[in-house]
């Protein structure tokens, strides 16, 4: 699908900032494989144009490789659903190219608010230290977040974005993946080497192989309340433990873009989800907490139960698995919709290895055990967090209650107030594509550790953000000290992948920019605080900007090394994350 098979209404049009997402329907066109006399075969089938099919497609066709993503709908997603953005979130998205269009139409925050009944406990500041492009958090309502990648997607001649076109048999064999298809215009067959499957909690695909997602399934409900107004409160994160407008509840107030709310009210596990649903019994709730004189429409409401679960294996012979058809976890803590865009970050360059030669199979195994370690980090967080808002027992009440009183007074205690641990991306501590180091260093940029931003200065005086150099290939953060021409020879061949060097200056400092190498001056010395760095420090970044080996002063056989690890062609066992 591409922007000239469109009628007006469903073109592309980043012009129109009030464009209604909600209305848009995506035509289906015939595509001549249909017409085929055998399947054809496709490199990379993807199910599922939501974020993170979306986010996987439009990372594979921007480095040129071609991709055919299906979705058996032709709208995007009805109400607002996911709205956290996190910070990383946003970074993945500017290097796919949407994410200013995200943070300009998003509401920007990074405080939270913690009430118990009437009384405010404490504040949190979720990103303090100054120095960073993006904020972190954004709330965008997710029709907006899937428009903007539906329309960049349909601005790249590598993706085949076909609509109404839903999987309904999935078969593997020697030769690849075998998928069966129904349109509106009748059945059809695909062929291809790698299918990822990004269709969903009730995944089809995983319903075709045999699989399952296993884990805790919450007894308690919780009412989803988007209502519009005109208010006065402040772009928070407000949660309120037994607040006295919803008693022995819990209630979470969002503030998204257009004038509209997020409302979550905790109801338990006896409440009937279709009777909650009812406009005169969400209005009633609402004008508790907003006062009886207040004026607001109801925009959208969905009752759903708290779950946590996940794949046992993220890939099963070419049929992978990613967002939440992989795994799931309750709605607080934003950990859904940005777990799942890592999974595309993180699957996207070793993909493209393995296509093209530079990679073994085995990459791809990295793959599944590095985000199903990440997925357990957020199981595990998302579970405290629900065992936190909705205790089963008086004991557990108790013990909540008497932490929320002592956190009013004492930062022990905050710490252990859970109103949903906010998501930040998984450090991936044990992958066996990491270097282990030989060297001290200090802070959080450890190998498996995403990049942190800072402020730089390019070799033409302007001014910009780091991670805005970085991606979608291997480079070498070098920073300039004496052995700087000993550290750039050494990338000079024999590697197995190209390797891009950063050379980092610090501020003020000049000098001729070597050959072919990109010069960042640091020009709040910020980078070399938070890498740790010293001259002559390199650290060596993936393609999904995430540090996998950091050196005082490495040799050319180090770096070497630690390419073919990252790599995976010393993956001789499962990769351990």
């Amino acid at each position: 699908m591409k922007p000239s098979d469109l009628p007006a209404g469903a073109a592309p049009d980043r012009a129109n900032p009030d464009r209604d997402y909600q209305a848009i329907e995506f035509p289906y066109t015939r595509h001549p494989d249909q017409d085929a006399a055998g399947p054809a075969r496709h490199p990379v089938v993807i199910v599922g144009a939501g974020p993170v099919g979306l986010s996987l497609a439009i990372d594979l066709a921007q480095q040129g490789q071609r991709v055919v993503l299906l979705d058996n709908d032709c709208r995007l997603s009805t109400g607002s659903r996911a709205i956290c953005f996190a910070k990383r979130t946003l970074e993945i998205w500017d290097r796919l190219g949407i994410g200013e269009r995200a943070v300009a139409k998003g509401v920007s925050w990074q405080v939270g608010k913690v009430h118990f009944k009437d009384q405010l406990v404490y504040r949190f500041d979720l990103l303090p230290e100054r120095g960073h492009e993006r904020p972190a958090f954004i709330n965008l309502q997710q029709y907006y977040a899937e428009g903007y990648l539906a329309e960049r997607a349909m601005e790249l001649p590598n993706i085949d974005l076909r609509w109404r076109n839903a999987v309904s048999g999935v078969t593997q064999d020697g030769d690849g993946v075998l998928l069966s298809i129904d349109t509106p215009e009748g059945p059809y067959q695909l062929r291809a080497d790698w299918l990822v499957a990004c269709d969903g909690a009730r995944s089809p695909v995983r319903n075709f192989i045999g699989q399952e997602s296993k884990g805790r399934i919450f007894r308690d409900r919780f009412l989803i309340a988007d209502v519009k107004m005109k208010a006065d409160f402040p772009a928070e994160r407000w949660f309120w433990f037994d607040p006295p407008f919803h008693p022995n509840q819990s209630v979470l107030l969002h503030m998204q873009p257009d004038g509209v709310w997020r409302i979550d009210f905790q109801l338990g596990w006896d409440a009937d989800p279709e009777v909650e649903k009812r406009p005169e019994n969400i209005i009633p709730r609402v004008k508790a907490l907003l006062g009886r004189d207040a004026e607001f429409t109801l925009e959208w409401a969905s009752v759903y139960t708290f779950a946590c679960l996940r794949m046992d294996s993220f890939r099963h012979g070419r049929v992978l698995f990613a967002g939440d058809s992989a795994h799931g976890v309750s709605p607080f803590g934003a950990r859904g919709a940005n777990s799942g865009v890592q999974d595309s970050d993180n699957l996207g360059w070793k993909l493209l290895a393995v296509l093209r030669g530079q990679a073994p199979d085995a990459l791809i195994d990295s793959y599944a055990r590095e985000r199903e370690y990440a997925a357990d980090e957020n199981i595990r967080n998302s579970t405290r967090a629900t065992d936190f808002i909705t205790p089963k027992s008086e004991i557990s009440r108790l013990f909540r209650d008497a932490t929320l009183d002592l956190a009013r007074d004492f930062d022990f205690a905050r710490r252990l107030v859970n109103s949903g641990r906010l998501s930040v991306p998984s450090t991936l501590h044990g992958s066996m594509l990491n270097t282990p180091e030989r060297d001290a260093f200090k802070g959080l940029m450890v190998p498996g550790a995403p990049a942190a931003d800072a402020p730089v200065r390019d070799a033409q005086g302007r001014t910009g953000w780091f991670l805005r150099h970085t991606g979608n290939r291997f480079q070498a953060v070098i920073f300039d000290g004496p052995q700087t021409p000993e550290r750039l020879a050494a990338l000079q061949g024999g590697s197995p992948v190209p390797v891009e060097a950063l050379l980092v200056r610090a501020a003020g400092e000049t000098g001729p920019a070597p050959d072919g190498v990109t010069v960042l001056e640091d020009v709040e010395g910020l980078l070399a605080q938070r890498y740790d760095a010293t001259p002559g420090t390199v650290v060596l970044l993936r393609p999904d900007q995430h540090v996998c080996a950091r050196w005082r002063a490495p040799t050319a056989d180090e770096l070497r090394t630690a390419l073919a690890r990252a790599l995976g062609h010393e993956l001789t066992e499962k990769v351990s994350a």
